[in-house]
C-alpha cells in the first residue's frame, strides 16, 4: 500500500501557495508526526498563517504537548518537505476532542474483523468531510479499496 505521507510534498508543490491545501497537508502531517499515542488526544483544528492550532482535552495534555512542540514541528515540516508550520498552539477544547473520538467509533465498527485498520491519514482526511453520510460512504469505499488491494497482493 502506498504511504500517503510521501505524497504531501508533491501535493504542496502542485498546489503552490493554496492555503487550503497547506492546511490539509499540515493536518495530515500532524497525524503522522503525532503517532498512534497522541492522535485521539490532540486533534488538528486549523492552520492559521504558520501556526497549527491543535485541540486537546485538558491542561495536562496541553502542558505535555507544549514541551514536545519543537520536535513535532520538526517532524511535520520534514514530512511536508518545507517549513509550513512555525508554531503549534494547543487549545483546550474537550468537546472537539470527544467529537472526533465519536466519529472514529462507527468507522472502526464498520470494518470487517479480519481487515486492516484504515490509515490514520485517511481517517483524519475523512473527518474534514462535514456531511456525515458522505463521510461514512467515503470511509467504506476507502476500506473496500484497501481490502481489494490486499486480497490481490495475497493472491
Amino acid at each position: 500500500m502506498m504511504d500517503l505521507a510521501r505524497l504531501l510534498p508533491k501535493l504542496l508543490n502542485a498546489t503552490g501557495a493554496n492555503p487550503e491545501m497547506a492546511e490539509i497537508a499540515a493536518k495530515l502531517a500532524w497525524s503522522r508526526a503525532a503517532g498512534d499515542g497522541l492522535r485521539r488526544h490532540a486533534i488538528p483544528f486549523r492552520l492559521f498563517r504558520k501556526t497549527l492550532v491543535v485541540s486537546v482535552a485538558d491542561v495536562i495534555w496541553q502542558r505535555q504537548l507544549n514541551s514536545m512542540s519543537a520536535e513535532l514541528i520538526s517532524r511535520i515540516n520534514r514530512l511536508l518537505g518545507r517549513e509550513v508550520v512555525y508554531t503549534i498552539e494547543f487549545r483546550i477544547d474537550p468537546a472537539a476532542v470527544e467529537q472526533v473520538r465519536a466519529d472514529f467509533q462507527p468507522q472502526k465498527s464498520a470494518q470487517k474483523e479480519d481487515s486492516q485498520p484504515l490509515p490514520e491519514e485517511l481517517i483524519s482526511a475523512a473527518a474534514e468531510i462535514a456531511d456525515e453520510e458522505l463521510r461514512e460512504r467515503f470511509v467504506r469505499a476507502a476500506g473496500n479499496c484497501i481490502a481489494r488491494r490486499e486480497s490481490q497482493i495475497r493472491s
